[in-house]
């Protein structure tokens, strides 16, 4: 964690009083003055400000059904913040693990614990992301089986070097004005589903997040927040 958010974590100064706080030499790592503010620190080290030990408040963790028409971010613009819907202290000093267009609905996850969030967001960790899509062309039964081929093998991405990797494609079913399907994927590349479906000649006019892991939206309502619980937290530990 960077040591200016530490001391965040630990006081109720904000990040720029904790800068400011830094350059005047009074906080200490493990006994040497420390003034960087991007300096990585961890939970064996001694951090102290004139002489007082600082503890990190714990991280936090939460899951949030986006509406449509806010956006995943800590500064509001067009679209207000998804942070306004989330009624906790210092709300703001969270940050969204995995991020949903302005459009988007659904599972969102939000945390003060850098590390616990890359085990989500990164591809490496493959950790699986579910979206209910909703497509202006339908697919029909012939289509069907060389599309999840296709999303199978890896999709080639407009202005991508390498294939999407190997996605997870499911019909759900069919109606006059949309072609629905499930769309399970382990990347969270730039407007990902919406460019893998464009590169297969068809055009995403609805998109919802289901499901991260194992973890699901359950009975929480568009709106709506609440802490995971301790079993859910160690899905992503």
């Amino acid at each position: 964690m960077r040591l200016d958010k530490f001391i965040c974590k630990s006081t109720e100064l904000t990040r720029t009083e904790a800068k400011k706080l830094l350059k005047s030499g009074e906080v200490r790592v493990n006994g040497e003055i420390a003034k960087n503010a991007a300096m990585q620190v961890h939970e064996n080290n001694t951090i102290t400000i004139d002489g007082n030990i600082l503890t990190a408040r714990s991280s936090r963790y939460i899951m949030l059904h986006k509406v449509a028409d806010t956006i995943c971010s800590n500064v509001d613009e067009i679209y207000p913040s998804v942070l306004h819907y989330v009624e906790v202290d210092k709300a703001f000093d969270l940050h969204i693990a995995g991020r949903l267009d302005a459009d988007t609905t659904g599972l969102v996850l939000l945390t003060d614990d850098g590390r616990w969030s890359h085990n989500v967001i990164s591809p490496k960790k493959d950790c699986p992301k579910t979206y209910r899509v909703w497509l202006r062309n339908p697919i029909s039964e012939e289509k069907y089986p060389e599309l999840v081929a296709h999303f199978t093998q890896g999709i080639q991405l407009q202005g991508e070097a390498n294939l999407t990797k190997p996605a997870i494609l499911q019909l759900v079913n069919e109606n006059e004005t949309a072609q629905e399907v499930l769309l399970t994927i382990t990347e969270g590349k730039y407007h990902q589903v919406k460019r893998m479906f464009a590169a297969v000649g068809n055009r995403v006019v609805g998109l919802h997040r289901e499901q991260i892991s194992s973890l699901t939206l359950g009975d929480l309502a568009p709106g709506e927040w609440r802490y995971l619980t301790a079993e859910e937290v160690a899905l992503f530990s």
